[in-house]
């Protein structure tokens, strides 16, 4: 990964955009490690592309790539593009409240090497989890949130992560938030849903889904929109439950669904494998 680089390309589809990449890349002498891409409608539709590559001197040519692919797309072709060195991770604000399950398992996979990631901080609006996040060597924020006006605790918030962080992960964070800190905070915000959106929206998710008798338990993890629990989806999973389990039982097995689910959507992320497309996403694998 030390000498590899992303590049993410949509647009409008057309013929040549594959070889225009290619050719960029064999000018600076760069190695296509991968490539994807999908096409709604080879005639004139959306076209999505990830491509890895590598070279020896990447941080040097890196510039001229961009500079030349800048020139590449600027013939004719509608499309636009980011390009990273994905040897240096992302960096990442983990928000959450009292349940630990999401946290605790993103901590546990960032320090084992499964998420390319640096988690820069973990934000909470109650203090229980201070001592389990430290004890992976992560600061860790207590930025209380008053029930009748929580402009201060954003503006902390806001504080903690501007310029510090490339997006957000909400963990089980147990409070809505503002469309003002939405749009302030400038980065992508994940969030991880216990169902499957719209159902069983508010508190006590569980305690509804036995009192409905359902036979399917499952997890949503979204990025964050103004409208409440609607933004694109990335991923989401189910496990099958009986009318034997109780609403604990429920939880148990909800809360494994909710770190399976949670983990995959930031590793997606983080690796520039999700493209958002309206309210919809493209994700390659």
């Amino acid at each position: 990964m030390s000498h590899q680089a992303c590049l993410v390309v949509h647009g409008i589809d057309r013929p040549g955009i594959v070889a225009a990449v290619g050719s960029v890349l064999s000018m600076q002498d760069a190695n296509i490690v991968s490539l994807d891409q999908y096409s709604d409608d080879p005639q004139g539709g959306a076209y999505f592309q990830r491509t890895i590559f590598s070279h020896e001197n990447l941080a040097a040519v890196l510039p001229a790539i961009e500079e030349s692919l800048d020139e590449a797309f600027g013939d004719g072709f509608e499309l636009t593009f980011t390009l990273r060195d994905i040897s240096v991770p992302k960096k990442v604000a983990i928000f959450a409240s009292k349940s630990d399950h999401c946290l605790l398992d993103l901590l546990w996979r960032q320090r084992r090497g499964e998420l390319p990631i640096t988690i820069s901080m973990v934000i909470s609006n109650h203090p229980d989890l201070a001592e389990e996040t430290r004890g992976f060597g992560i600061p860790f924020f207590d930025v209380p949130v008053s029930r009748d006006d929580k402009s201060d605790a954003e503006k902390e918030q806001l504080k903690l992560v501007a310029g510090n962080v490339d997006f957000v992960v909400l963990a089980r964070y147990m409070q809505i938030l503002s469309p003002d800190f939405i749009e302030e905070v400038g980065v992508p915000i994940i969030n991880i849903h216990h169902s499957f959106l719209p159902a069983f929206i508010g508190a006590g998710p569980y305690a509804k889904a036995r009192a409905r008798g359902v036979k399917l338990i499952g997890a949503t993890a979204h990025y964050v929109t103004e409208d409440l629990d609607k933004g694109p989806i990335i991923e989401q999973d189910v496990v099958r439950v009986t009318h034997a389990h109780t609403t604990q039982d429920l939880q148990l097995r909800g809360a494994d669904v909710e770190r399976a689910v949670l983990s995959r959507a930031v590793r997606w992320h983080s690796e520039d494998r999700v493209i958002r497309r309206g309210n919809q996403t493209v994700v390659f694998p």
